[in-house]
Order: structure tokens, then sequence, then C-alpha cells
């Protein structure tokens, strides 16, 4: 029955060839313009290099604290994430690296500006960074503030040239580094790992060993297993709960320990822990409304190829065709073709993709079509699919034989 169905569906869509045009056309453009968004969003969230423990991570990036006469919101201090972060007892693994300092440095009296990043030796070990050379700092260059530093691919190109970088001396900021590794670039929209220099957290000039809440600071906790994470969040709370305030400045503190889109969602709608699913909330909506729009728009040229098809419904129900076989094929049919418009979209994703990746239009970015992104294209198909098919069949399976003779007309 079903390869009936097929055979008969690709005769249907040869010969309605206006209405198997538009709607591949819809179904096409609609999907590689999701996919392209898709392709953007996993480049950024998705657990790729070197995040590939994203699904196990938290973080802690914000906090909240409060005083009576002042309330201050943003990053967060060394000596804070030492004290109560750190010492967490769930995790993994917990690590400390601030966020992205410019710096200037010269090369051959050419002046260069540098993305430079403090970190403990826990970072590189959550971090999953491809090294081409070389090895990571590790605790002891930290605590004995070793004049070390990591750089990525492009620094080492920028100083060095072809030459080997390990062992030579990089200059940032009016200080001297010894390079010991050299890494894959990372791209520009990771965010939290992204740099071109890393260095030992205590080459910082600040005092990060002195009481502060404050600073440009955040963790990275990483997880046994995803199930971990409620325990986490309860104990980070529990840790909250037993802030000590050496000054009167402050008395009261909020903060959570958050999954990447959860940090996000605090920066924008505040540290309600009642809000910090809404950014997701709204983009599954976004999502769900991108899909349903150009679902209608193929529920109504289904509708009109059913309304060309009347004489030939009409004939098949006079021959004792069922209202259930004739709605079957009417979906095998809108299902292949809207596979067959998933596929023209995945291949014009390809393409846009290889040309935004070309013309370089942010720095470093290697946008993919991954296994995630292939599934989500067929479930989209499917949904096209189903969802622009299920009305139309469903009135086509209501004509009567007589009716659908006269052209649907009663």
């Amino acid at each position: 029955m079903l390869k009936n169905y097929i055979k008969l569906a690709f005769k249907v869509l040869l010969r309605h060839k206006f209405f198997t045009f538009a709607s591949l056309f819809g179904i096409s453009f609609t999907l590689m313009i999701l996919l392209v968004v898709t392709s953007v969003f996993d480049h950024i969230l998705g657990p790729t290099y070197p995040e590939t423990r994203l699904r196990r991570t938290l973080y802690v990036m914000d906090l909240e604290i409060k005083g009576p006469e002042i309330t201050k919101r943003g990053s967060v201090g060394y000596y804070f994430l030492n004290k109560y972060v750190k010492s967490l007892k769930t995790p993994e693994k917990v690590a400390i690296t601030s966020f992205m300092n410019r710096m200037i440095s010269y090369n051959d009296q050419q002046k260069l500006k540098i993305i430079m990043k403090f970190t403990d030796s826990v970072f590189w070990e959550i971090m999953d960074f491809n090294f081409i050379d070389g090895k990571p700092y590790n605790n002891e260059d930290v605590s004995n503030v070793n004049p070390v530093a990591v750089i990525n691919e492009t620094t080492s190109e920028k100083f060095f040239g072809e030459e080997s970088a390990l062992g030579k001396f990089i200059e940032v900021d009016w200080k001297k580094y010894k390079v010991i590794g050299v890494v894959e670039d990372v791209p520009i929209l990771r965010l939290l790992p992204y740099s071109d220099v890393w260095v030992p957290v205590t080459h910082t000039k600040e005092d990060i060993t002195s009481y502060t809440m404050e600073g440009d600071y955040q963790a990275l906790i990483l997880a046994h297993t995803r199930s971990d994470f409620k325990k986490i969040k309860q104990e980070f709370k529990k840790h909250l709960d037993q802030v000590e305030f050496l000054d009167d400045q402050f008395d009261s503190i909020k903060g959570g320990a958050d999954t990447f889109l959860e940090s996000i969602s605090r920066e924008m709608f505040g540290f309600d822990d009642s809000q910090v699913y809404l950014i997701i909330g709204i983009m599954i909506s976004l999502m769900i409304l991108f899909m349903i729009l150009p679902a209608l728009n193929l529920v109504n040229i289904n509708i009109n190829r059913i309304m060309e098809r009347y004489s030939e419904i009409g004939v098949r129900k006079s021959f004792g065709a069922s209202s259930i076989t004739l709605v079957g094929q009417f979906i095998v049919e809108n299902i292949i073709l809207t596979l067959i418009g998933g596929g023209i979209g995945l291949i014009l994703t390809i393409i846009v993709l290889s040309i935004l990746n070309n013309v370089e239009v942010i720095p470093l970015a290697n946008f993919t079509l991954n296994y995630r992104i292939f599934v989500f294209a067929i479930l989209i198909s499917i949904f096209f699919g189903i969802f622009s098919g299920v009305y139309p069949a469903f009135k086509m399976s209501r004509l009567q034989p007589v009716d659908a003779l006269r052209g649907g007309q009663r």
C-alpha cells in the first residue's frame, strides 16, 4: 500500500508543477532560514570546541548584592568565587576565569590589540582545547606566579610566523610571558573560552586575595552528570546564605549556578528565579511561530491542490476508495513533498553557511551542519508535511462522491 502511495505521490507532484514549485519554494526557503539561524545558535550555545562538556557545565557569572543604600548587579569578584564556589562538594571540578581583557602588545614596533584571559589551572581540565603544540600551565605555575602563557594559533602566526612559538616570549601589557602551549583558534562567538592569550590568574594586577564581592570573574562548574545540577544549585544556595559581609556597604546577595541560557536570562530579566527560564520560553515560542506561519501558507496551497483534484477524488470514491485511504495518500504525498523541500533546504543551508564562513562576517566562526541540526531539519520537514496536510486531508475525506464530481459544489 505504502509503495503505491509513494508512486502515485510522485506522479501527482509532477502533474501539478505549479503547486509543487510553490510548496517546494516555501518549504526549502523557510527551512534554510531556520537552519542558518539554528546553526548560529548551535555555534554559540551547543556543545562544540572547546566546550565539549557544555551539557555538564554550570556557571556563576553574575550576582545581585544589596545594601541599605545601594544595589549592584554584575560580574563577580575572585575572592567570592574562590571562597564560596570553589568550596562546593557536589561538582566534579570548579574553575575560575576572568572575562575578556583587551590588552596592547607590540611586535616589531607594530601595535597589536590582544584579548587576554586570566585563569586557574582547572580551566584547562574543564575546557577541551586542541593543543597544536605544548601543554597548558598547571597549578604549580599558578601558585608560583610563573610568567607562562598559552596562545592561540593566530597569535602564534602573528608573532612568530611559521616558527614554533614554544619557549619564546610574548609581551602583553608590558609583561613578558614564556609560551608553553599553542591551541587551535577558538571561535569568537564562544564567549566563555575565547581569547588570544591565557595566563595564570595570579598575574592579574588586582589583589585577588583581599575581600571583595565585585570583580571581573566567572566560575565554571563541571558536574559529574546533568542529574547533579539540582544538588549543585541547592548547595550553592546554601553557600549564598553563609556569605559574610565584612563591611556595611552590602547585607544581602542573590545569584545562581546556572546553565549558559539561564545566565543570559538572569542578565536580561533580573535575579527572580521564576524568570530564569523566561528567555528559553521566548526562544521556543518564536521558533514555533516561525514554523507555523509557513505551515499555514502550505495549508492554503494544499487546499487549492485538493480543489483541483475534486473530480479525481469523486471517481476514486465512486469506485470504493475509503476516506482513510485517500487521507493516507494525501498525507504521504505531503510528507514526500516536504522531505524533498527539506533536502533542497539543506543544500541551500550548506551554501549559505559556506559563504558566511568564507567572507568571515564573524572572525574565526565556522558554521557547520552537525547531526543535531540535521535531525532538526528532518523533524521540521515532517512537521510541515503532517501539519499542513492534516486539515486539507480531513476536508477531502468529508466530500461525498457526487459533490466531488461536481467540483465540490453542493
